[in-house]
């Protein structure tokens, strides 16, 4: 009897092509414009239109938010378009078909994947064109992460137009840390960012620099000016201490607690209310608040800079619950994975380890910096994931301390490795470490 294959050699064999058009269409004009733009108010502009290249080209964005992909369609439509979308998301059964359908292309995030190459390839050689993210993952704190390395390489080596969809509004309407759907206001604009002669001209470096550049945005930096008013349902403050964990007066770690419309912290009372603006109104004259959130996930930044490079010996650890990808079944639920584990997980100046269990057996692991920048985000910050030879596996901690794990493994690794560089304007937070 033949053996059955499994989700994951099903993914590896298959083929790619340039979407049907007719299919295109009537997802484009008979579902998603009508039932789902609304809900986000899109204001869509084209400077440069990708629908006059006769042949491939690349399409980037600043990856906002999981609806991301409402905005970028309605700019270049009736353009057809691969997304490039993390593999995982090909397990989940809500959007297994869809995916499917729009041969969209699995990439394992933050990793050297291969597949995701040749399949990009074979779109180019049809004369289509790839659209990705350069970052690897939605924005975690409402401005951007610096693109993978080697998108510069990338870029250059294929010598194809490279097109930008600049979105503005977009994580403010989709956070990472509640996911209900918040409408404002989203723009998007459609520019052209380099023409082949621009790549040859160019070096690698000089490519993803003005990548990042281009791609730059904080949508609270955004909002100041713009003043939009955003619905959040009374809850602009949930979950936000999954992100924002340090107490900015007392200087305490996990004991903020995010509910409804505020962040409070539980050992010293500092806090706020937020408002449909996304702004904090201090609870009195005594309270200590950045900016925005975005301001103050890079305050814990510097700290967890100045912590690591300043004791040799630091080590955090966290007991979590780890869960994993089946092999023939898709998850249900808009689970991202199956609960099959736990233990200790700990992060030092070697590197990020567990120790616990794994279906029912004693399992473990080490990973050095080369091999995790940064851990994923994949629909909120209540859990994170990575790569474990090759395999997906999720990682819920008992303590709300993903946003603490998140900082101190990429500063681990641009203190170690450094090979995924912060921006160059942010060189200020590693001055007189």
């Amino acid at each position: 009897m033949k053996k059955k294959m499994t989700l994951e050699q099903k993914i590896a064999k298959r083929k790619y092509k340039i979407p049907n058009p007719i299919l295109w269409w009537f997802l484009m004009r008979v579902i998603l414009k009508p039932f789902l733009s609304p809900k986000f108010n899109p204001h869509i502009k084209v400077v440069d239109d990708i629908n006059k290249e006769k042949g491939p080209a690349f399409l980037i964005y600043n990856h906002q938010s999981r609806c991301d992909y409402i905005y970028i369609t309605q700019a270049v439509y009736p353009k057809r378009i691969n997304f490039v979308v993390g593999y995982n998301e090909f397990f989940r059964s809500h959007l297994h078909l869809i995916l499917k359908m729009l041969n969209a292309i699995p990439k394992k995030n933050f990793t050297i994947d291969m597949v995701s190459i040749k399949a990009m390839s074979s779109i180019i050689k049809q004369g289509g064109v790839v659209c990705l993210a350069p970052e690897g993952m939605s924005s975690i704190t409402g401005h951007n992460q610096p693109v993978g390395e080697g998108t510069g390489k990338l870029f250059k080596h294929y010598g194809i137009p490279v097109y930008l969809v600049k979105l503005n509004g977009a994580f403010l309407s989709n956070t990472k840390v509640c996911l209900d759907e918040r409408k404002g206001r989203v723009d998007a604009t459609l520019t052209k960012l380099f023409d082949p002669e621009d790549l040859k001209n160019m070096s690698a470096e000089e490519i993803q620099l003005k990548t990042d550049e281009a791609l730059w945005h904080d949508d609270y930096e955004w909002n100041k000016k713009e003043h939009v008013k955003f619905d959040g349902h009374g809850n602009m403050g949930s979950h936000l201490h999954d992100l924002l964990y340090r107490c900015p007066k007392c200087g305490h770690e996990l004991e903020m607690i995010g509910e409804k419309d505020y962040i409070k912290c539980k050992h010293c009372g500092n806090g706020a209310t937020i408002n449909d603006y996304y702004e904090f109104v201090p609870f009195d004259e005594t309270c200590v608040l950045p900016e925005s959130p975005s301001k103050w996930v890079d305050e814990e930044r510097q700290i967890v800079i100045k912590e690591i490079r300043n004791n040799p010996s630091y080590s955090f650890k966290e007991h979590v619950k780890i869960g994993k990808l089946s092999d023939y079944k898709l998850l249900k639920d808009m689970k991202t994975s199956e609960i099959c584990g736990e233990g200790d997980i700990t992060i030092d100046h070697q590197g990020v380890h567990y120790v616990g269990t794994k279906d029912g057996e004693p399992w473990s692991f080490d990973l050095s910096y080369n091999m995790i920048p940064t851990p994923g985000m994949v629909t909120d910050v209540s859990f994170f994931a990575t790569y474990v030879n090759g395999k997906y596996y999720d990682f819920f901690p008992e303590r709300p301390s993903v946003g603490k794990i998140l900082l101190t493994i990429e500063e681990m690794h641009r203190l170690h490795v450094n090979s995924w560089k912060n921006f160059p304007w942010m060189d200020y937070m590693y001055k007189e470490q």
